[in-house]
């Protein structure tokens, strides 16, 4: 019984779900198409929220990283919603979990919405 537990145990942003590379590819994507409305520290302005940070890390605790990205591929950026690739919301997104200090690892993120649903968003590191 609790190897089958073990098995099922779901993936969190700690255990390392992107790559430093795919992070560094996101950042010009980032300052590019999010940086003008998020802020270039993801600190967020006015009406846009952060997104890194207590604030950021608290709305998302908990939720499969799968929705985050459905969330970005469907709705960023506000100016043009839809128009960045799977594989670009990705590497930003990866570029959002580096800049919010969670370990990058050795297999990239990928952007399988059924993959990032099996992925955790926890705003701190699990015990």
């Amino acid at each position: 019984m609790a190897a089958v537990a073990f098995a099922q145990k779901q993936a969190s942003v700690w255990d390392g779900v992107y790559t430093s590379a795919q992070a560094k590819r996101g950042e010009p994507l980032y300052t590019q198409y999010c940086g003008s409305c998020h802020g270039a520290t993801m600190e967020g302005r006015g009406q846009t929220p952060p997104l890194a940070g207590s604030d950021f890390n608290m709305d998302y605790n908990g939720m499969p990283l799968g929705e985050l990205f459905e969330k970005i591929q469907g709705a960023m950026p506000a100016d043009k919603p839809g128009t960045l690739s799977r594989e670009q919301n990705a590497d930003i997104l990866a570029y959002m979990l580096q800049y919010g200090k969670f370990p990058a690892g050795s297999a990239e993120l990928k952007p399988d919405a059924d993959g990032l649903k099996k992925i955790r968003f926890d705003g701190d590191k699990p015990k």
